[in-house]
């Protein structure tokens, strides 16, 4: 996955915003995962690839074509 928005433009703001909150919610599956909270270390897992999935649809991410992961927009 990497961003391909514009480095100037409005968009390439939202990938930056997109990508920071998929970083945080993953670092906060983690802290939950050590912490033995699983369930909201899944919860936490499955908002970052949310934020990671609009981000691909909305044509902000290059994830490869990857139509099983992600969804994406034809």
């Amino acid at each position: 996955m990497k961003i391909i928005a514009p480095e100037r433009s409005f968009m390439r703001t939202a990938a930056d915003d997109y990508l920071k909150m998929a970083k945080a919610y993953f670092e906060d599956a983690e802290h939950f995962f050590e912490t033995g909270d699983h369930i909201n270390a899944f919860a936490c897992v499955n908002y970052a690839h949310g934020w990671l999935d609009a981000g691909a649809r909305l044509g902000l991410f290059d994830v490869g074509e990857d139509d099983q992961l992600f969804t994406l927009f034809e």
